[in-house]
């Protein structure tokens, strides 16, 4: 579904990622993981082409989206954005009603009939998990919900855009255990309607929710994947040092 082919991210001409391929496949979760400065997060950046706004990023090699180069796969930046959604570390609701929370990217991509609108906040906020709490205050500002809510509505906002590709970066980590378990949750339930790429430091998390796992280490300086497979098999067997040392805890 989305894929990388030797690439490589730099700032200010700083390379902080080298060489990186890998492959989400549809329907999949694809989990990310390493230490702190691996270039996790900034691969997720590139994939949603957010590293075009970012002062003195640049970018080499190629993505690729359903096969295609992902600059001809779509029309626009927004047009990508709304295939290739993103959720960040700590839930980011706009400062408006839940509602509205929901409905605005879907108007800003032309939708305006009100009761499609209606539909389509009630259908996602249910994927969620979150209806029954908030079905009776919707027009409530989402800075009122609690932290595991607002991450359940960033994700519904996300989703009800019906992207293809969901990139997550650590989106339990500011998140109490309970609230983490139900964003677990979700995701669990979005494999196979969704691919999820998903960057997390929790292992066993990672080992939980992912059918794919690749791991990132820092060498000379850089971060690269250093070994990539599916997850019980890579997590059982696997091939590298590093990779071995670091899947048992014993590294990083």
């Amino acid at each position: 579904m989305i894929s990388t082919e030797n690439l490589s991210i730099s700032y200010h001409g700083r390379t902080v990622l080298r060489g990186v391929t890998i492959d989400a496949k549809p329907g999949q979760v694809l989990a990310l993981v390493g230490p702190s400065g691996c270039g996790k997060s900034s691969l997720l950046t590139a994939l949603n082409q957010m590293t075009e706004i970012i002062p003195g990023a640049g970018v080499q090699g190629k993505i690729a989206f359903d096969g295609r180069p992902i600059n001809q796969a779509f029309a626009s930046t927004a047009q990508l954005r709304q295939h290739v959604g993103m959720i960040f570390q700590k839930p980011n609701p706009f400062p408006m009603s839940i509602r509205r929370n929901i409905e605005l990217a879907l108007r800003e991509h032309g939708e305006r009939n009100r009761e499609i609108l209606a539909q389509i906040t009630e259908t996602v906020l249910k994927d969620v998990g979150l209806w029954d709490e908030v079905c009776d205050r919707l027009d409530h500002s989402a800075l009122e919900l609690s932290g595991g809510q607002q991450q359940r509505l960033c994700i519904a906002r996300a989703l009800a855009l019906k992207p293809q590709v969901v990139l997550m970066d650590e989106p339990c980590s500011a998140l109490d255990p309970i609230s983490a378990e139900r964003v677990e949750q979700l995701i669990q339930s979005m494999r196979g309607d969704y691919t999820v790429i998903i960057v997390t430091h929790n292992l066993a998390q990672a080992r939980r929710l992912a059918d794919q796992v690749a791991v990132f280490w820092v060498q000379d300086g850089v971060g690269q994947v250093i070994e990539q497979g599916e997850t019980e098999q890579l997590f059982a067997r696997p091939e590298t040092e590093i990779a071995r040392g670091y899947l048992s805890g014993q590294r990083g």
